[in-house]
């Protein structure tokens, strides 16, 4: 089976980072390796296709982000992490029946053709 990535994953990405967020607050790096993980190494997520969708989800008031303080003498940069917020639980059921309705559909469509 090929890898996923691009324009396959349009449109899906931001639900995905929802379903990761609903196991638990995480930083990007976690969120990645959460969603590659579970896509059983056939997602590819690069670095400058998730953060886009973090910060649209946290603009929609979906997740909500924070630094997190680093104890003295811990060097390298900061990490931000994320939460989902009611609204991302609710968005994200929502997204998840919409999802169940389009895989019905186009599953009907495609074994219909074979």
């Amino acid at each position: 089976m090929a890898k996923i990535s691009g324009d396959t994953l349009r449109g899906h990405l931001e639900t995905m980072v929802l379903a990761a967020l609903a196991r638990g607050e995480a930083h990007g790096y976690e969120i990645t390796r959460r969603l590659e993980g579970w896509g059983s190494g056939l997602l590819n997520l690069q670095e400058g296709t998730l953060y886009p969708a973090l910060y649209r989800l946290e603009g929609a008031g979906c997740i909500r982000g924070r630094w997190e303080e680093k104890p003295a003498g811990i060097r390298g940069p900061r990490r931000r992490t994320y939460r989902l917020t009611s609204k991302g639980r609710k968005e994200l059921s929502r997204r998840q029946e919409s999802w169940r309705s389009f895989v019905t559909v186009v599953g009907g469509i495609l074994e219909g053709a074979t």
